[in-house]
């Protein structure tokens, strides 16, 4: 797989490239095709491959930041666990949610006696709890449908896909996981990582990075003469 024309952002400490959706960032324990088996094209003239700083799931497509060695990994890890880069994803939802912006403040917890990944509104009685926050705003609304801009406080597994939920009652379209029979039916996870802003350099401004809107989402951009500004 050729991942260069994906570059999005590139400095002697990191990358940041445009994840095409419908793969998976690395291999799963059946194996199969995955992104990180493709690094060693994103070397540019050093002794070995980036590695991922992050992770993006498997359906979802956008701003994938990689760091270009260990100290790097290092100084972008400490960032992400600290909160203090900024993400801003895309997402589309078969509703109009009742307010144009708002918080989600929603724990979650894992679902059990469920393979792989499933997450849910925590309940009391529930363990390992996290405490997950999401900020949220609707861009535009057309034909029932809305583009709403998440920006996500902390980063918990499926966090977004989760508050889409249980704040609005409804999975993001096109998640086949957390949707129904009608979301099978769709091109793709209408879930895009539009958007990622990193004070990597500590006397320098942050560095704000944009992945180019899927072409599923443009439809939607059309309809409702939205000017792509976030």
């Amino acid at each position: 797989m050729n991942l260069e024309d994906r570059l999005l952002y590139r400095d002697g400490l990191m990358l940041v490239i445009d994840k095409p959706a419908g793969i998976p960032v690395h291999a799963g324990p059946g194996g199969g095709p995955n992104l990180e088996e493709n690094f060693d094209q994103f070397r540019y003239g050093l002794p070995k491959p980036p590695a991922l700083a992050h992770r993006l799931d498997r359906d979802t497509s956008g701003c994938l930041v990689l760091g270009r060695h260990r100290k790097a990994l290092a100084r972008l890890g400490k960032q992400f666990e600290g909160g203090r880069i900024e993400k801003t994803y895309l997402a589309v939802l078969p509703l109009i949610p009742p307010q144009n912006a708002g918080t989600i403040d929603m724990p979650l917890a894992k679902v059990s006696k469920y393979k792989g990944w499933k997450m849910k509104i925590a309940e009391k009685g529930d363990t390992d709890v996290q405490a997950s926050v999401t900020d949220y705003q609707v861009l535009a609304t057309a034909e029932g449908q809305s583009l709403i801009a998440f920006s996500p406080r902390t980063g918990r597994t499926h966090q977004l896909r989760v508050h889409s939920l249980g704040a609005f009652g409804c999975a993001i379209l096109g998640d086949t996981l957390y949707g129904g029979e009608e979301d099978h039916r769709q091109k793709r996870l209408y879930l895009h990582a539009a958007r990622i802003v990193i004070p990597l350099y500590p006397n320098k401004p942050a560095i704000a990075v944009d992945a180019p809107l899927p072409p599923e989402f443009k439809a939607l951009q059309a309809v409702a003469n939205w000017d792509g500004s976030l």
